[in-house]
C-alpha cells in the first residue's frame, strides 16, 4: 500500500473527526467558538490531503501551483476582511452568500470535471452513468443553491423587494417549466450529450431563483437554513464525482445538520417546509385591515418611568429582536443589565428560535456583548416564567411577541409559537415608530393595559436608561 495514500487516509479521517466535534459544538454558544477553530482545522487538513494525493499520484505542474497558490490567497484575504468588516446586522446575508459560494464551487467542480475527465479515475465520465448522475445532482443543486442564495441575500439586504407577481398562482407555472426544462436537460446530460450540461445549468439556475425570489422575510430564517443543507448535499454530490471520501462525508454532515435545523424552524413558525416553499409570503394573503394595523389605545411612556418601574423590579426578562442588531446596541443593552444585576435584580433573556433573519441570530449577538451563556432562556424554558416577572424589556422584536398568534384564529400568525410576554406585570416595548413585522401584522401586544411604548434608537434609549438608573443608583446597593 503507497504510503501517501495512508498518509492522506489518515489526514481525511482527522478532519472528519474535527469536522464532526466541530458542527457538534455549534449546537451551544458556549463551544461555538471553538467548533469554528476545529472545523477550520478540518477543511485546512483536507486541503493538504488532496495536495498530498495529487503530488503523490500525478503531480502538480507549476502552472496548476500558481493557480493554487493565488486561489487561496484572495480567496483567504477575501473571508478574513469579511469576518473583520461584516456588521451583526449582516451576518445573515453573509451567510447566504457563503452558502451560495459552496454551491457555486459544487458546480465549478462537477462541470470542471465533466468537461476535463480526471485521468486517474478507472473510467472515462462520459460513459460512466454513476459519475454522470452525480455530476447532474451536483450542477443541479448547486445551481439552485447559488441563485437561490444570491436572491435572498439581496433581499436581506433590502436591494431586492418581492414582486407582486410572485404572490399569484402563476408563479408554480414558471418553477414547472424551470424543473421541466432541468429533467430535460438532466436526461441529455447522463446520454452523453454535452449541450445538457449548459441546459441543466440555466434550468437549475432559473429555478432557483424562481423558487427563493416570491418568499417573505418572516420566512428567510428557513429559507436560509435549508439553503446551508442544499450546499452541503451539492458537496457531497461534488465529492462522488471527484472521488473524495471526505467531501462525501462532510457534505451528508452539513446537509443532514441544515435539514434538521430547518425542520427546527419551521416548528417555531408552525409552517410546514412546502407552505414556505410554496406559499407565497407570510402574511401576503392577510387583510389590508391587518396588514396597516391602525393602533388606537397606545401607552406611550418616558425612559425614566421605565428606570423607576426597572428599579422597583426583582425579575426582569429581556426580549431582543432584530431591531437590537440594527442599533448596535447590545453592548449597552449588557452595560444597562449589568447595573441591573449588581442592584439585585435577577435577568434572563427570553430567545426566540426565530429571532432575527437567521436562526441562532440573537445567540452570537449576546454572545458578543458577553451575555452570560446561562442567562439566555429558550423559549420552552422561559414562557412558564413570564406570570411571575415584574418587567419584559423588549428591544426591537415584533412577530415573535404577537399574543395574536394565540388569541386570533384568523391571523396568518395563528398558531405560531410565540413569547407569552403579555403575562408579565409590566411590559416596555422600545421601537422607532409603529412599523409592522415582517408578517406585515398588527401586533396586538402594544395596546394591551400592561405595556408602555418607548419610541427611539434601541442603543440611545438604552444609553439613557443607563443614564437614569445610575442617577437612581441602582447598582450601587449592597
Amino acid at each position: 500500500m503507497n504510503i501517501s495514500y495512508i498518509i492522506k487516509f489518515a489526514i481525511d479521517l482527522i478532519a472528519v473527526l474535527l469536522l464532526a466535534l466541530g458542527l457538534k459544538g455549534l449546537s451551544k454558544v458556549r463551544s461555538a467558538r471553538q467548533a469554528n477553530r476545529l472545523a477550520a482545522i478540518a477543511m485546512g487538513l483536507a486541503v493538504a490531503g488532496v495536495l498530498i494525493n495529487y503530488l503523490s499520484t500525478s503531480g502538480i505542474s507549476i502552472a496548476a501551483w500558481t493557480w493554487i497558490v493565488l486561489g487561496t490567497a484572495i480567496g483567504g484575504l477575501l473571508g478574513l476582511l469579511t469576518a473583520i468588516q461584516v456588521p451583526m446586522t449582516s451576518m445573515p446575508e453573509t451567510v447566504a452568500l457563503f452558502n451560495g459560494c459552496g454551491g457555486m464551487s459544487s458546480l465549478l467542480v462537477a462541470i470542471a470535471v465533466f468537461l476535463f475527465p480526471l485521468t486517474n479515475r478507472s473510467a472515462d465520465l462520459s460513459n460512466g452513468k454513476v459519475e454522470l448522475a452525480s455530476i447532474v445532482v451536483s450542477v443541479f443543486v448547486g445551481a439552485i443553491t447559488f441563485s437561490g442564495s444570491i436572491v435572498a441575500m439581496a433581499k436581506l439586504q433590502g436591494w431586492l423587494s418581492t414582486p407582486i407577481w410572485t404572490q399569484s398562482k402563476l408563479r408554480h407555472l414558471f418553477n414547472i417549466v424551470f424543473a421541466s426544462l432541468s429533467l430535460i436537460a438532466a436526461i441529455e446530460l447522463i446520454r452523453g450529450g454535452q449541450q445538457g450540461l449548459w441546459l441543466l445549468v440555466v434550468g437549475s439556475s432559473l429555478l432557483g431563483i424562481g423558487v427563493t425570489l416570491p418568499i417573505g422575510g418572516a420566512d428567510m430564517p428557513v429559507v436560509i437554513s435549508l439553503l446551508n443543507s442544499y450546499s452541503g448535499v451539492a458537496a457531497a454530490a461534488a465529492g462522488f464525482v471527484v472521488g473524495s471520501q471526505l467531501l462525501i462525508v462532510a457534505g451528508a454532515m452539513v446537509g443532514a445538520a441544515g435539514l434538521i435545523l430547518t425542520q427546527v424552524m419551521c416548528n417555531g413558525m408552525n409552517r410546514s417546509l412546502v407552505s414556505v416553499l410554496f406559499g407565497g409570503a407570510l402574511g401576503a394573503n392577510s387583510s389590508s385591515k391587518q396588514a396597516s394595523g391602525e393602533y388606537k389605545n397606545i401607552t406611550s411612556c418616558s425612559v425614566e418611568e421605565c428606570a423607576l418601574t426597572l428599579e422597583a423590579a426583582e425579575r426582569v426578562v429581556i426580549v431582543p429582536g432584530y431591531g437590537l442588531a440594527v442599533a448596535q446596541a447590545q453592548h449597552t443593552l449588557r452595560e444597562v443589565t449589568r447595573a441591573l444585576e449588581a442592584g439585585g435584580i435577577e435577568v434572563n433573556y427570553a430567545i426566540h428560535p426565530v429571532a432575527g433573519r437567521m436562526p441562532g441570530h440573537m445567540n452570537v449577538l449576546l454572545a458578543e456583548a458577553d451575555v452570560p451563556y446561562e442567562q439566555l432562556k429558550e423559549m420552552d424554558a422561559i414562557n412558564p416564567e413570564f406570570p411571575a416577572t415584574d418587567v419584559v424589556l423588549v428591544l426591537g422584536a415584533n412577530d415573535v411577541v404577537n399574543p395574536q398568534a394565540k388569541s386570533d384564529s384568523n391571523s396568518p400568525l395563528y398558531g405560531m409559537p410565540v413569547l407569552d410576554v403579555q403575562e408579565a406585570r409590566t411590559v416596555f416595548v422600545v421601537k422607532r415608530g409603529m412599523n409592522a413585522g415582517y408578517s406585515g401584522i398588527k401586533n396586538d401586544l402594544f395596546e394591551l393595559t400592561n405595556t408602555s411604548m418607548i419610541f427611539g434608537d434601541a442603543k440611545k434609549v438604552l444609553g439613557d436608561l443607563l443614564v437614569e438608573l445610575k442617577e437612581l443608583g441602582v447598582g450601587k446597593k449592597n
